[in-house]
């Protein structure tokens, strides 16, 4: 199964709530932080939400 990498390029700061929530939910913290996670349908859902403000690419695992 392949797994996604998604790195915060932007920060969260003064962005609205739901965003922050969702960019923490996908285990982002700072700026350059990466998380390694599955690719789903979830997770694409929550990247779409915060798609300008993280970069993703894919990682065989």
């Amino acid at each position: 199964m392949t797994k996604i990498k998604v790195t915060l390029e932007r920060s969260a700061l003064h962005r609205i709530p739901e965003q922050r929530k969702v960019v923490k939910a996908l285990g982002l913290g700072r700026v350059h932080s990466s998380s390694i996670l599955p690719n789903n349908a979830s997770i694409r859902g929550a990247i779409e939400k915060v798609a300008h403000l993280v970069s993703v690419e894919e990682v065989d695992e």
